[in-house]
């Protein structure tokens, strides 16, 4: 793979950090919710989230 740029780093990390903070987001609310399918499509969510993180992430390797 090539190098990334200072500036594609940058953004790589601000996108790591907007998903990080997607999946708290859906866990606390999924963790929060009574309803079983509203909790069950939060973690749906964060899941997909936590997806997108790791994807982002493998691109550092």
């Amino acid at each position: 793979m090539n190098q990334l740029s200072e500036k594609e780093l940058m953004a790589l990390n601000e996108m790591l950090s907007d998903e990080e903070l997607l999946v708290k987001k859906f866990k606390m609310l999924s963790e929060h919710s009574q309803d079983a399918q509203v909790k069950s499509k939060f973690m749906e969510i964060s899941g997909k989230h936590q997806e997108h993180f790791n994807s982002l992430y493998e691109q550092l390797r």
